[in-house]
């Protein structure tokens, strides 16, 4: 397996940068965080950079990772290796975020991301790499394509992973909800200043002193990645939780494991037991003093959690069951 480039090699910031008045490109950000085995995709008007790891075998299905909000692959580093040892492993850059950035119409307008923006590019995604069936882990904004596409692609989903998921009627994260004001709005494009990228990252963290420098700066730059912070203000009143469908989540035959951070300040614990009271057979882990991401904050512990649920649920184990 490679290992995540050298944040050392990056080069030093100016203030202009700092504050959120320049972009960076995404050929930059390609040559700050794109691995020696990153993959492309041009997919609805966006080049989606992806990364295929891990051995697979013919039996078991491959697992696909689904970051949140303002993330990137990049969040999955210290579960990915140890998933890869034993399954194919895919993990991708939503849009808007990451290398990949927004998508774009034909006419070079930046798309809207909202849910079924979402499910015509996952099912494009999962499509254009000849999927057929895949064990789904998401988290956050991740975990609610993850269960959409379960609950509409019954058949193609082996076992499914949430992990902090979005989904119940809630309040607005207050550094997502920001991005509903006017003012701001109006001015995000021009100006963001890396304190409010920092104070948000550390809001997702039980710790809010654990994220280190390399991992703030990387999330900085992509948030102030070339139409990124155009691509939010349109997505982010499009976040109508009380819209979605869970009562549909009682259809749900798929075995899931509901992975959750006692301290989420973003995504309330309760919602964990919502998850796993209307998807059948479900049960969850919680991690009492993690945040909103606990695979980023403790990969450790929650990759010992994914291996087990997977050997215990593997297609073996579910004929033996069932």
């Amino acid at each position: 397996m490679q290992a995540t480039p050298s944040r050392a090699a990056l080069p030093r910031r100016s203030w202009l940068e700092r504050l959120g008045v320049i972009s960076l490109g995404r050929d930059e950000l390609v040559r700050r965080y794109g691995r020696p085995h990153s993959r492309f995709l041009s997919l609805m008007g966006a080049r989606v950079h992806y990364l295929d790891e891990g051995i697979g075998t013919a039996e078991g299905p491959p697992i696909v990772l689904l970051h949140g909000f303002g993330a990137s692959l990049d969040t999955w580093d210290g579960v990915a290796a140890g998933l890869a040892r034993e399954h194919r492993v895919i993990r991708v850059d939503l849009p808007p975020f990451g290398i990949t950035g927004p998508l774009r119409a034909a006419s070079g307008d930046i798309a809207t991301m909202d849910l079924p923006s979402y499910r015509a590019f996952i099912d494009a995604f999962v499509a254009a790499l000849g999927i057929d069936r895949a064990i789904f882990i998401g988290n956050s904004l991740g975990g609610l394509i993850a269960w959409d596409y379960a609950l509409r692609h019954r058949a193609g989903v082996d076992r499914l992973v949430l992990v902090d998921a979005a989904g119940f009627r809630m309040r607005l994260p207050r550094h997502i909800a920001l991005f509903t004001q006017p003012l701001v709005r109006a001015t995000v494009a021009h100006c963001m200043p890396d304190a409010f990228i920092v104070d948000a990252i550390r809001s997702v963290y039980g710790n809010p002193r654990l994220p280190d420098t390399a991992t703030l700066r990387r999330y900085a730059d992509f948030f102030h990645g070339e139409g990124t912070r155009e691509a939010v203000v349109k997505m982010v009143p499009t976040l109508d939780f009380a819209k979605l469908d869970v009562e549909s989540l009682a259809r749900l035959d798929v075995p899931t494991l509901v992975l959750w951070g006692g301290k989420d300040r973003w995504i309330p614990l309760a919602h964990a037991n919502e998850f796993v009271r209307r998807i059948r057979g479900a049960h969850s882990v919680v991690y009492p003093e993690l945040g909103h991401i606990p695979m980023e904050e403790a990969p450790e512990r929650v990759l010992a959690d994914l291996q087990a649920f997977l050997e215990r649920t593997s297609g073996a184990a579910l004929r033996v069951a069932g």
